[in-house]
């Protein structure tokens, strides 16, 4: 534990430097920095020397602030897309939102409810789903068109 004391001391600043001009956000490079440790520390095990430590490091690091990129983009998106706050809808209109979700097909259904609700990233919910990455895009793609095609349509809830 000490020995990781000492090289949270020695990359830690060179980590945050790094993620701050990465992610264009102090806070944010503060979070993933402890995050990029935190990655460190429970894959330690798995460092195989077959570079340097520092190069691992600093992967980890980029792979941190990539999926914090993606997660800014996707909360972006969905805020950007997202309807203008009205009154609460209907009970049957929540019952059909929850309908036409649920006329999903499974895959496409859990992978839209893996991202989307518990807010995993793309390359966790492939391990969740046990899936490579792209069919987790694809998926969720296919199911948000389909929830579009959906609400094109009225709401009504038929076979998506």
């Amino acid at each position: 534990m000490q020995a990781f004391e000492r090289l949270v001391r020695q990359f830690q600043p060179h980590v945050w430097r790094f993620l701050r001009h990465l992610l264009n956000d102090a806070a944010l490079a503060e979070d993933v920095t402890q995050e990029t440790f935190l990655r460190l520390y429970q894959h330690l095990a798995g460092f195989g020397f077959r570079c340097k430590f520092s190069t691992w490091v600093f992967r980890v690091a980029r792979n941190a602030g990539i999926d914090a990129l993606r997660s800014r983009e996707r909360h972006d998106r969905i805020a950007r897309d997202a309807p203008v706050p009205t009154p609460a809808p209907a009970p049957e209109t929540r019952a059909e939102v929850r309908a036409a979700v649920a006329s999903l097909s499974p895959k496409l259904r859990e992978a839209l409810l893996v991202i989307e609700v518990l807010g995993l990233s793309y390359r966790e919910a492939g391990q969740v789903l046990g899936v490579p990455v792209g069919t987790v895009k694809s998926r969720v793609f296919q199911a948000r068109e389909r929830l579009a095609a959906w609400r094109a349509e009225g709401g009504r809830a038929g076979e998506l």
